[in-house]
């Protein structure tokens, strides 16, 4: 079993940055695609951004690339997701996940979640 726990997030204003964590335990996941997902307030879960498992392909939402970036340390067994230029539609509580498939946007294929962070950036 792997267990995911998230850290970092917090209350920012529109336009700052925030860096947020994920820690595994249980064992190792430097074999594992890794990614964060979000979900807002009464919106569905959606996918943020994804890592291969070494690190050598990342992928992202429309919505954050070029603001956030992805990236790991296999050696740590982390995993953090720096996200800059923050707008008040990136509030939302951060998931980070991760899959014995190769990185993918697609929720259910991640075998394992944390409980996710809580990101809210004011206007």
């Amino acid at each position: 079993q792997v267990q995911l726990v998230e850290s970092g997030g917090g209350l920012v204003q529109a336009g700052g940055s925030l860096r947020l964590s994920c820690a595994a335990s249980g064992r190792t996941v430097s074999s594992y695609a890794m990614g964060w997902f979000r979900q807002a307030p009464g919106k569905e879960r959606e996918f943020v951004a994804a890592i291969s498992w070494s690190g050598s392909s990342t992928y992202y939402a429309d919505s954050v690339k070029g603001r956030f970036t992805i990236s790991r340390d296999n050696a740590k067994n982390t995993m953090s997701l720096q996200m800059n230029s923050l707008k008040p539609e990136d509030t939302a509580v951060y998931y980070c996940a991760a899959t014995r498939t190769i990185a993918t946007w697609t929720d259910y294929k991640y075998d394992y979640w944390g409980q996710g962070t809580q990101v809210t950036v004011s206007s």
